[in-house]
């Protein structure tokens, strides 16, 4: 699939870190580095812009390493980008360590999925269907 996008950074299209890799890495386009304090959020640009296809829509995923590692997550995730959304990605980044965290200009920030999804029509009825599941909801299975 082609999707058309336009880069205003000054660092490569996203990209796939391995063949199998479902998310592109983004990245940070900064004229100066951001410092994230603990429990500061912030918006950080990416310097693209998309146009998805009708029926797509791209989710804006953390990167496990930064999360694990430095305590840095995203907030909205994951974030969705609507095929009718023409403005610059930005990355909604929060610092949920103790220590400060320095964004610097290119850093892999955030992942990028684009996926498929499907419009529906509501059906209201007065009863639904019943299941092994029932109501249950929340652990009540019993299990961690």
């Amino acid at each position: 699939m082609k999707i058309q996008i336009i880069n205003k950074s000054k660092h490569s299209l996203p990209q796939y870190a391995t063949p199998l890799s479902a998310g592109m890495d983004l990245r940070a386009n900064l004229e100066e580095p951001i410092v994230l304090k603990p429990l500061q959020r912030c918006l950080v640009p990416t310097g693209l812009y998309i146009a998805l296809p009708e029926g797509y829509e791209a989710q804006i995923r953390p990167r496990s390493g930064l999360a694990l590692k430095k305590g840095v997550t995203l907030l909205n995730t994951p974030g969705t980008i609507d095929a009718d959304y023409r403005g610059e990605i930005g990355v909604i980044m929060v610092n949920l360590s103790e220590e400060p965290f320095t964004i610097e200009d290119g850093e892999r920030i955030a992942q990028m999925v684009i996926a498929r999804y499907e419009k529906i029509d509501w059906q209201p009825v007065e009863v639904l269907d019943e299941t092994e599941r029932g109501a249950g909801g929340f652990g009540h299975t019993g299990t961690v």
